[in-house]
């Protein structure tokens, strides 16, 4: 069985990660390849979850997973860690007794409980007291639900704010009193109109802008890294990580761009350049940014440009480059000398590399019906995608951490 998984960010008060809901669909499109649901969705956690590894999904921190009635009804969740699994109660449950009774099983046994896109129904009022999280639903709810109904539940549960998708809805949530965020709000730029660059970002924009001119040399690269302390120690911890697996220390700058060669040097450097701009930003926009650059760098020789893959990890590097420097996107790709092709894609205009961008930006979304119409046109084996997207988590993962 063909296995889709991907994951969505949940985010605590100062923007920092305290989990993941893993999306997740068996079967070759946006449905299940057999007749019982449930049992698909148990293969799907016990031969993918549990294969693959939680720590590459979500470097140990917590896993939001749906729950059917019947898994809640059996013993699937036994499979799953309790210490990081949270298992989420749909909301098309009817939560009979016999639902409310293993809920408070799992309860008993240490596991912990969330409520997915909460309506104030009096049928879901025996969960209530058993639940941990009650998610609500941001872009399906209104500004006075999502305000009262943390004053009718209380505050002794852990309110979730989802698909939020602002800066402002996080704002929002965050003045009434939600704990937790899920949604893509960190990866829209706040733009102020006459707003500058900051110099110390200018700085960096501008290294990417040098050393992604096809005249470029190593040694005047080398010169300016040099005269960059932060810089030159970054690039020597990068050379010397698990990444290259290298026998012997790097200690010189000029020994590190060789070992790079010059489409090493420009990737590398693009990379550490943009996590220095971003680190101002959370975390999760640096760690997206470097798995949408490898994913991207995977894909290209699979649709036909395995001769452009480094302009495949550009395109990925730079697609979030908006929420990096909080200024619109057509402005800052006019000054960045990277591919045409790759600037018409991130701006989704027509574009070779437009239908490989847009099918990871719907693998990483969840959104399966378009992920699964854009592998066909693309050719691609759906179940290697999958792969590339773990590798470029456990590849980000290494880079940053």
């Amino acid at each position: 069985m063909e296995v889709l998984l991907a994951r969505q960010p949940i985010f605590d008060k100062n923007q920092n990660v305290f989990a993941y809901e893993l999306l997740y669909r068996s079967g070759a499109g946006n449905y299940y390849d057999c007749d019982d649901g449930d049992k698909a969705t148990l293969e799907v956690i016990t031969s993918s979850l549990l294969l693959i590894g939680f720590e590459k999904l979500t470097r140990n921190k917590k896993a939001f997973i749906n729950f059917t009635k019947n898994l809640l009804e059996s013993d699937v969740a036994t499979y799953l860690p309790k210490e990081t699994a949270v298992i989420e109660i749909l909301e098309n449950i009817d939560p009979d007794a016999k639902t409310v009774q293993a809920c408070r099983r799992l309860k008993e046994m240490g596991f912990i409980l969330a409520l997915d896109d909460f309506l104030c129904n009096e049928k879901y009022m025996p969960l209530i007291d058993l639940v941990d999280f009650i998610k609500v639903d941001f872009l399906n709810s209104n500004l006075a639900f999502r305000k009262n109904i943390i004053n009718i539940i209380g505050r002794n549960k852990k309110f979730l704010a989802e698909k939020v998708e602002t800066l402002e809805e996080y704002t929002q949530a965050r003045e009434m009193g939600y704990t937790y965020f899920q949604g893509y709000f960190f990866s829209k730029p706040v733009i102020v109109r006459g707003k500058d660059i900051p110099t110390y970002k200018m700085n960096y924009f501008q290294l990417m802008r040098i050393i992604n001119k096809p005249d470029f040399d190593l040694e005047s690269v080398e010169k300016l890294i040099r005269n960059d302390v932060a810089l030159s120690y970054k690039l020597l911890r990068f050379i010397n990580s698990a990444v290259f697996y290298l026998k012997s220390e790097i200690r010189s700058i000029k020994h590190a761009l060789t070992l790079l060669g010059r489409k090493g040097t420009i990737k590398w450097i693009s990379l550490i350049a943009l996590k220095m701009i971003g680190e101002d930003k959370p975390n999760e926009l640096i760690i997206t940014a470097l798995c949408r650059a490898t994913f991207c760098e995977l894909l290209s020789a699979k649709v036909g440009f395995k001769d452009r893959s480094s302009d495949f990890f550009l395109l990925g590097m730079f697609s979030l480059i908006d929420a990096f420097l909080d200024q619109p996107l057509e402005n800052i790709l006019t000054d960045l000398p990277i591919s045409e092709e790759s600037k018409e894609a991130l701006l989704g205009n027509d574009s070779p590399f437009k239908d490989p961008y847009d099918l990871m930006i719907a693998y990483e979304k969840g959104d399966w019906e378009r992920f699964h119409t854009l592998a066909g046109k693309l050719n691609l084996d759906e179940k290697e995608v999958v792969d590339f997207y773990v590798n470029s988590l456990d590849m980000a993962n290494k880079i940053f951490f």
